[in-house]
């Protein structure tokens, strides 16, 4: 294939913002930030959706103004005008890789709704998308419903996926009526079958299209969802059974896709060209049969660079947008031509690449818990007669640039036998105190000494993940980002503020939900992941804001309830074209109410069994009638309050 020469898709234009100040690099902003995300001088956090310098979104602002309004994180902010933007870039990269090869056939997209179902969202997408005739994929009945109610181009597509009953079959059947263009692409013999079957029924010719099995599969974390042996799809024997019954039932005209699956966040662009390339051959295949089929349905699989970077990691990708589209349009194209059959109109849906960047989390820190500090007054004056206290003292006080790790195995061994004598009974709690103390500071002495290492032992590496303090942050990670839990997914985090003072301290966040897995401890890194993040200490009085980036696609489709947290508010922000920041009403998040309904609690009987309970309870003299009133009262406020702390 010829080297590619556009990458305007890709490589973002000259970024809004200047580069961020030293304090701000250890988050990797300019490795992942694809031209979205930077820092003021101020030290804030600023988005510019439009990638356009000077029209910049400046998020600590926008918190505070919320804030004020007595809207507390945690809560999404979300930027529409990024789509805008990813569905723009995109949709420009295969048209540019259509001029540069003089490909013979056009480019549609279409949204997959599963990304993200929010029907802003969609609505969002498929305003934009009119003028490039963008479409959307849907895999359920509702998934349908809510794509024919929105306001796509005539010439859009809904590729109609997944396994289907009679009545989804007729509501895709029936969507011409709509003046819309559904695509049933079925699964199996027996799902062409019961369309077929179906469709003479109802006297309709709807166009069918075939989700066929490739050999080739593409790369990364979700690789096993393609390839022969994928949950969906026909093999090459079921494909010729279906081209057969189509051809004896008639219906060859109906039939005008192809529809192909290689995986999401595909991270190595030689495994999609394989595919790309088994793919078309497979389509050119089907038309030298006699089938006049109209599109290439490639799917997915365009990745994000989570990480920053741009290798074949399970977080990032190998190439670029425009080389992605380069090598399917090429690729194509070169199948087509040593065939000799018409190219076709190429789809794809790319859903995870188009959605991931507009939407991040913010959450305040509501306590911070170090290993062993104490207050200075506390551990002023040691005094104690237990050995290995007393050889603690001494390792802190003789600690140096050129004994540290010599003293560090003196402190373990100490710490051994403290422990040991404590088990025994011959140690009291405070000297035991005092001991762990003097032992944390000395790990914290040797992890400073040792940072300075040309090159640091494991032992001594592994104390960063040790001393790692845990920032305790105002929200659910099963709930707003359950990819990390599920997956090990990582998503950028970085305060909001504070971006020009260096961050001194290294944490692992942690969640409100009284779940141990609820600690986010590992994070973006250009050479792989870090099992702690630089951090700043707190101030008194002052709120400390982080935020998760990159969380646009599926987040929040796959958050769940536990501990009964909700979804949690929402906001959408954008930028004019005068500067001026333009921020919509917020969408609340859950109430407790809201929670106890979804799981069929019956949230006014659960105030009445209170009541009756204080009831009981006063009837026995147990309590006053003002003590009823005010428990009542509390009830009622908490049912109606944000599932998290306000």
């Amino acid at each position: 294939m010829p080297v590619p020469t556009t990458d305007s898709a890709q490589a973002p234009p000259k970024p809004a913002y200047a580069s961020p100040p030293g304090a701000a690099r250890p988050y990797g902003i300019d490795s992942w930030g694809f031209g979205f995300f930077g820092v003021n001088t101020a030290g804030h956090l600023t988005v510019a959706p439009s990638k356009i310098r000077g029209l910049e979104v400046d998020v600590l602002e926008v918190v505070r103004e919320h804030v004020r309004k007595q809207v507390c994180p945690p809560f999404l902010l979300r930027f529409p005008q990024i789509l805008d933007e990813r569905l723009s870039s995109l949709h420009q990269a295969f048209a540019n890789a259509i001029e540069e090869f003089r490909y013979p056939g056009r480019h549609i997209g279409a949204y997959p709704v599963k990304v993200n179902q929010r029907p802003d969202i969609l609505h969002r997408l498929a305003n934009s998308g009119r003028a490039f005739d963008y479409g959307l994929e849907v895999g359920s009945k509702a998934e349908l419903v809510a794509a024919l109610s929105m306001p796509l181009s005539d010439s859009a597509l809904i590729a109609c996926n997944g396994l289907k009953d009679d009545l989804y079959l007729r509501m895709a059947m029936q969507a011409s009526k709509l003046g819309r263009q559904a695509v049933v692409i079925v699964e199996d013999t027996q799902d062409l079958a019961r369309t077929l079957q179906l469709a003479q029924t109802l006297s309709e010719r709807p166009p069918i299209g075939l989700r066929v099995r490739l050999s080739s599969r593409g790369s990364g974390k979700w690789e096993d969802s393609c390839g022969e042996f994928a949950k969906f799809g026909m093999g090459t024997l079921d494909l010729v059974q279906a081209l057969d019954m189509i051809r004896e039932a008639g219906g060859g005209s109906q039939l005008r896709m192809l529809h192909f699956h290689i995986g999401s966040q595909v991270n190595d662009i030689r495994r999609a060209k394989q595919a790309f390339k088994e793919a078309a051959r497979v389509y050119a295949k089907a038309v030298q049969t006699g089938f006049d089929i109209e599109y290439l349905n490639v799917g997915g699989g365009l990745g994000v660079d989570y990480d920053g970077s741009g290798t074949a990691s399970e977080f990032s990708m190998n190439y670029t947008v425009q080389e992605f589209s380069n090598d399917i349009v090429y690729t194509i194209g070169e199948v087509c031509a040593t065939e000799g059959v018409r190219a076709p109109t190429i789809v794809t849906e790319h859903g995870r690449a188009v959605a991931a960047y507009h939407a991040m989390l913010i959450v305040e820190v509501r306590k911070v818990v170090t290993p062993g500090l104490a207050p200075a007054e506390y551990i002023e004056e040691i005094r104690s007669v237990a050995e290995p206290v007393l050889e603690l003292v001494d390792i802190a006080r003789g600690i140096n640039a050129k004994n540290f790790r010599e003293r560090y195995h003196d402190a373990l061994q100490q710490r051994r036998d403290m422990t040991s004598l404590f088990e025994l009974g011959y140690l009291g709690l405070r000297d035991k105190a005092k001991g762990e103390w003097l032992f944390w500071n000395t790990c914290r002495q040797v992890a400073h000494f040792s940072r300075k290492m040309k090159d640091r032992p494991k032992e001594l590496k592994d104390l960063d993940e040790m001393l790692a303090s845990k920032y305790v942050c105002n929200f659910s990670m099963f709930q707003s980002m359950p990819d990390f839990w599920a997956f090990d997914q990582l998503f950028p985090v970085i305060p909001i503020h504070r971006l020009n003072e260096v961050p001194t301290e290294r944490g692992v966040i942690c969640d409100i939900t009284c779940d141990s897995d609820g600690t986010v401890d590992r994070f973006v890194d250009i050479k792989h992941f870090k099992s702690s993040l630089e951090l700043h200490p707190l101030r008194p009085g002052e709120p400390y804001y982080l935020a998760f980036l990159l969380l646009g696609a599926y987040q929040e489709t796959l958050g769940d309830m536990h501990n009964l947290f909700g979804a949690v508010t929402a906001i959408d922000v954008g930028i004019e074209p005068d500067g001026h920041r333009s921020v919509g009403t917020p969408i609340r998040g859950n109430s407790v109410r809201d929670v106890l309904g979804a799981f069929r609690y019956e949230p006014e009987e659960v105030l009445n069994a209170i009541s009756r309970r204080l009831a009981d309870r006063k009837a026995q003299g147990l309590l006053g009638q003002g003590d009823e009133h005010e428990v009542l009262a509390t009830a009622s406020r908490l049912l109606d309050d944000y599932t998290y702390l306000v």
